[in-house]
């Protein structure tokens, strides 16, 4: 065989695709040092308090806001809808999986978010994908903030619109890029709530941008809805602009207590991503289950709004403790609240301590957060008591000073 052919094929066999897998032992080298944080098992619900590896924990990882994932109301009746409907639609709400329930919910969320029509999909990060990508297209521009969720960033990717990014709620760098492009059709798509600093998008000044420039205005409110305004109506509800947003979007996986998500508009808006939207069309319907779990969440949120006093009741006593005990929590204003530690080793470090102080809580690193920027990602619940609380702040006092954080 010639020699050429041979290396030829040599070389073939040495590009294996699988090659970055082997390199990456990163996950490895954690474990076998006891510093791996992630996919730690839960073997009870998801209350203020978890079992793990048979031991009580003390839940701040969560974002179970309002308590509502073992609601008696809750749970019944999603029971009743599996004994009804069974555990799945076999098949995409675009054929035949579209139930009455699900019509019903869709109903019930465009009147709760204050909107013509809602659209209800399997996952909140598919909502953000068919949404952004049905929408933008070649000749348009989607202009989002530097620190939205990555399922905003992966729905521009999907787009074949062109993708501009603002520095984290800087409205004059908005405005810059706004200028850019004032000639052109634009979407910019923010989080209501950004869910690793735990602040609020400065949403008025936005939407005057949005305004002043001919923008439609999209608002991610996974982590607003049932938190903010004064109905837990979210983001938009807490600035008085829900007239103002065109489309807010929403995920069930936090205050309403299931998984999936919705987006929220015009009707005939709603009604063209239902028809274009392909992580949509392209996606097995939400099971019965899920929907009417939701449904029910959203009827607790609007009866109990003692929930949502008592859950800015515990956060404001967080923010007020790490704050005294001197942590650097940024620009935390929410029930998210972020204890800044700096470096990647020291915090993972730094949550396993407090796995150890019977403390569950979420580690985040590089590239989720900025170089030097790794944190203990804490957020709370209506149904923490004030000794869970307590216990929390004695726990991160006693590993920040044995870690030198504080």
């Amino acid at each position: 065989m010639d020699s050429k052919v041979v290396q030829r094929q040599s070389m073939v066999i040495k590009k294996d695709i699988f090659e970055k897998c082997f390199r990456f032992t990163t996950a490895y080298e954690l474990q076998k040092i006891g510093m791996y944080p992630y996919f730690r098992i839960i073997e009870s619900a998801q209350g203020p308090e978890v079992i793990m590896n048979g031991r009580k924990m003390i839940m701040i990882g969560s974002n179970n806001y309002l308590g509502l994932t073992n609601h008696p109301k809750v749970k019944e009746a999603a029971i009743n809808a599996i004994k009804k409907y069974g555990t799945g639609c076999a098949g995409s709400r675009f054929l035949n999986g579209t139930l009455d329930i699900h019509v019903e919910l869709e109903d019930k969320l465009a009147r709760f978010m204050r909107k013509e029509a809602a659209l209800v999909f399997s996952t909140g990060f598919q909502v953000n994908l068919g949404v952004i990508a049905s929408l933008v297209g070649k000749d348009d521009v989607v202009i989002i903030d530097k620190m939205d969720h990555a399922s905003i960033v992966d729905g521009c990717r999907l787009s074949f619109g062109e993708v501009k990014r603002y520095k984290h709620n800087d409205i004059e760098d908005l405005e810059r890029v706004l200028s850019e492009c004032e000639d052109r059709t634009k979407l910019v798509v923010v989080d209501g709530v950004f869910s690793m600093e735990g602040d609020i998008v400065k949403l008025r000044e936005v939407y005057e941008m949005c305004k002043k420039y001919g923008a439609r205005l999209m608002v991610d409110d996974a982590h607003g809805i049932g938190v903010l305004g004064e109905t837990g109506r979210g983001t938009a509800e807490h600035f008085g602009l829900e007239k103002e947003v065109d489309l807010i979007m929403g995920t069930y996986s936090k205050s309403l207590a299931s998984i999936g998500g919705f987006i929220a508009g015009d009707k005939d808006v709603i009604n063209y991503i239902k028809h274009f939207g392909r992580s949509f069309i392209f996606s097995a319907s939400p099971p019965p289950a899920s929907v009417a779990a939701v449904s029910a969440a959203v009827d607790i949120i609007e009866s109990e709004p003692e929930r949502r006093e008592q859950l800015w009741k515990n956060t404001n006593k967080m923010l007020k403790g790490f704050r005294e005990l001197g942590f650097n929590i940024g620009v935390a204003e929410t029930p998210i609240i972020p204890v800044i530690v700096g470096d990647d080793e020291l915090a993972f470090k730094f949550v396993m301590m407090l796995q150890e102080e019977g403390i569950f809580a979420n580690v985040a690193v590089s590239p989720a957060v900025p170089p030097g920027k790794a944190l203990i990602r804490t957020s709370y619940m209506a149904t923490h008591t004030d000794e869970h609380l307590d216990r929390v702040l004695d726990a991160f006092f006693k590993v920040g000073k044995a870690l030198g954080v504080i």
